[in-house]
């Protein structure tokens, strides 16, 4: 081990770890409550936010853009979802400093350098998998299933949409962290490759199966409908792929491993004729 190669950090015994860790957390606390009050004085701007998708298929129908709720709590307690929900995405940029901080001082400088692309990978990833969630398969999903309204007569009896604002948002915020989590599968299978815990070979042995688990993951997170399951599965699709892709750039090299191997074998022989 080289001395560039050494941790950067000096001994420090198990309470000071824990000091340490507990001052990372007050950090995190403080700091999504603040987010948290912070997100839920917009929390109305927010959730008109988050309503848009729906509203702007209601307006093309030339209905008038709306949700109910049913009982007198409902409401505000769907203001605090979303406050909660924002605070989560305000404050995780400095979650996951607070989280370097703790972690990185027992890294090698290398190891340092090879997480770097992670960390910034990270929250890009998850930003386009909730883009894709709201700009392209919100729409094409509330345009179907308001598709199965029907106008009502004096005689005939009509189907029309009266959603719970807090189903609704529920539905939302789920589907935009299912989407945001689902995108950092280059992230979690490039790590576990830099690791050495898998390598390449597997994962294009696992090619089919890692295909019917991405349908198998869309069918459970995203609404029964068939578009809204291929507009998740097909990405993961693509993005096992790339997966693959990033993870030879950083898969350990078996060069080292074999010139070891070989070396051992020679002086092993070598001893045995002495």
């Amino acid at each position: 081990m080289t001395e560039h190669d050494a941790i950067n950090d000096k001994p420090m015994p198990l309470l000071d770890h824990l000091m340490e860790l507990r001052r990372r957390l007050i950090w995190s606390i403080a700091t999504f409550l603040v987010a948290f009050g912070i997100c839920y004085h917009f929390s109305g701007d927010i959730y008109r936010f988050l309503a848009e998708p729906l509203a702007e298929i209601m307006r093309q129908k030339h209905e008038q853009p709306h949700l109910i709720y049913t009982a007198l709590y409902e409401a505000f307690f769907t203001y605090i979802r979303v406050a909660v929900f924002g605070a989560i995405f305000l404050s995780f940029p400095m979650i996951a400093i607070q989280a370097w901080i703790f972690i990185a001082p027992g890294l090698y400088r290398n190891e340092k350098r090879a997480f770097a692309p992670f960390l910034i990978a990270t929250p890009i990833l998850f930003l386009m998998g909730a883009a894709l969630a709201y700009y392209l398969v919100f729409p094409m999903a509330w345009k179907f299933f308001l598709s199965f309204q029907q106008a009502g007569g004096s005689s005939d009896m009509g189907i029309q949409l009266q959603a719970r604002v807090s189903e609704y948002l529920n539905l939302v915020t789920k589907m935009i962290l299912a989407f945001g989590t689902c995108f950092e599968l280059p992230v979690a299978i490039t790590l576990l490759v830099r690791v050495g815990l898998v390598g390449t070979a597997l994962l294009r042995r696992i090619r089919r199966y890692a295909y019917v688990g991405a349908f198998a993951v869309s069918a459970i997170i995203a609404p029964p409908d068939a578009i809204t399951m291929l507009s998740l599965a097909v990405p993961l699709v693509l993005l096992y792929e790339i997966s693959i892709l990033a993870a030879r750039l950083v898969e350990p090299r078996r060069e080292d491993n074999s010139e070891e191997d070989t070396a051992n074998a020679h002086s092993k022989t070598t001893d045995g004729v002495s």
